[in-house]
């Protein structure tokens, strides 16, 4: 493509490892996941959630692998779209990127929700809006959208710095809380007689090996959108260098950060059965970490934790807008030139790609309400699960591109053989965890739609990859220029 024709079309490059590190860690929502999520594993395996966190991130640290390599290849603004599209076929590109934007899409009413149910609490403990009524947390999500469309309009620049504002000062807190409880823990004055004890390392007797690889799959979907930085591989200065490292830099971050935290979380509560149950409950109060700091501190350090949520789900869900907008942009930009959705605005941002998936999470969250009478934590939920089973499909399409690219196309034949074996792994890894998501079928409650809805994106997906009259043929010649015009030469290594 000449400099003529790619002008309005090219985003501007701009970013460095960090500012891509700020976008996969914003979207990953450590705070906010590390708040939540643990409980619902510590349901199934007690008091082992951390070991079952950690080998969550042994599992993601597989599917970081898969990365790696495809954006050692590549360089592009779709991410899995041109990861499966160029080493399977464009319609296989196609399923994975609209896919991928479609979690974006649900991530983002995830994130907006979040946002609006902890940013509405916040309201209230400092007295501005007192005696909300049960639309509150929709109006403030809805206000935490609009931000996050208008920081993903400017440069991609300052909406990183952003991102890495926001969400470091949240995780700085968090480990500021964990430091507490810990120091309190080993000098045995912690509430509630809480000791320092490996035993949350332990599995507890009774629980067999099934149910604890149940619980891993809670931790994997902790880790979901850790690979955010490959959609900014047209904006970095050295995309086969920097990206990689961004990628690789986030999944070592969080396996590290949940491990250490929900440790903490677990042993703060108590590894006794007791414990383990106030762990559980703490879900539906301040979330594990709001509980700790007000029980080990003060209700002050709790009201900052909830602060900090709503901080971290604002992080997040500009970084879906952001990614989705760019999978959008990328998309569209090969199967129709010149289509505004398809071209850069003034700041040389994808402004109109990232309007229309703001108006698209808005109409979903705006039918759930109106024809599902759901609440904001409703929202929160049931996007989340569809979210992750839809992202699922696109990471098991990556890893068997990747496997093709590197061990039957032979395409990066610096690569040793033997590490064929990590790609397999993720594979079985993905295909677990979607079969624990989805077996025994859920047959009652709106449950029962969440396989339906996620599995129905996908279906849809297919039929106009290999149905549309032209699709994959107009999206198979930008992929056959990417492959020759930007994988010539020796990949750059991660360590280079």
């Amino acid at each position: 493509m000449t400099a003529s024709a790619r002008e309005g079309t090219s985003l501007r490059r701009s970013l460095s490892v960090w500012q891509a590190v700020g976008l996969s860690i914003a979207l990953m929502a450590p705070s906010m996941a590390a708040n939540i999520n643990p409980q619902g594993t510590a349901g199934l395996v007690g008091r082992a959630t951390p070991l079952a966190f950690f080998l969550a991130a042994i599992a993601v640290l597989l599917i970081a692998y898969v990365f790696v390599r495809l954006c050692q290849y590549y360089r592009h603004a779709g991410s899995v779209y041109v990861f499966a599209g160029a080493t399977l076929g464009a319609p296989a590109g196609a399923i994975a990127g609209l896919g991928l934007m479609g979690t974006y899409t649900f991530y983002a009413l995830v994130t907006s929700s979040a946002a609006g149910i902890f940013g509405s609490e916040c309201l209230d403990i400092i007295g501005v809006w007192n005696n909300q009524p049960s639309w509150s947390g929709f109006l403030v999500g809805f206000i935490a959208l609009v931000i996050a469309l208008f920081l993903a309009i400017v440069p991609a620049k300052r909406a990183a710095k952003v991102l890495l504002s926001v969400e470091g000062i949240t995780v700085a807190l968090i480990l500021v809380v964990s430091a507490v409880v810990l120091v309190k823990m080993l000098a045995g004055n912690a509430p509630g007689d809480a000791t320092f004890t490996m035993k949350v390392f332990t599995v507890p007797s009774g629980t067999s090996s099934s149910t604890l690889f149940l619980g891993i799959v809670f931790g994997l979907l902790s880790f979901a959108g850790f690979e955010a930085a490959s959609t900014l591989g047209e904006e970095t200065h050295h995309p086969q260098r920097d990206i990689p490292r961004a990628i690789l830099g986030t999944a070592i971050f969080g396996g590290i950060y949940f491990t250490v935290v929900t440790a903490i979380e677990a042993m703060g509560f108590g590894a006794d059965d007791k414990g383990v149950a106030a762990f559980i409950a703490s879900g539906n109060t301040k979330g594990a970490l709001g509980e700790l700091g007000s029980s080990y501190v003060g209700n002050w350090l709790g009201d900052l934790i909830t602060l900090g949520a709503a901080v971290s789900a604002f992080a997040c869900c500009l970084a879906c807008v952001v990614g989705g907008s760019r999978l959008l942009f990328a998309i569209v930009r090969d199967l129709a030139p010149g289509h505004p959705v398809g071209r850069t605005g003034v700041n040389d941002t994808p402004a109109v790609a990232a309007m229309v998936i703001a108006v698209v999470v808005f109409l979903i969250g705006l039918i759930c309400a109106v024809f599902f009478n759901a609440v904001p934590f409703d929202t929160f939920l049931w996007s989340g699960t569809i979210g992750t089973l839809i992202l699922l499909v696109a990471y098991i399409l990556a890893t068997v591109g990747c496997i093709k690219l590197i061990w039957i196309d032979q395409k990066m034949p610096q690569v040793p053989r033997w590490e064929i074996v990590i790609p397999a792994l993720a594979l079985v890894m993905i295909v677990y965890t979607i079969y624990r998501n989805v077996i025994p079928y859920p047959t009652s409650g709106p449950a029962q739609w969440f396989p339906v809805v996620a599995l129905g994106w996908i279906f849809v997906v297919t039929l106009v990859a290999f149905f549309v009259p032209g699709f994959a043929q107009r999206l198979a010649g930008g992929l056959r220029d990417l492959d020759r015009g930007e994988a010539e030469g020796e990949p750059e290594v991660v360590g280079g």
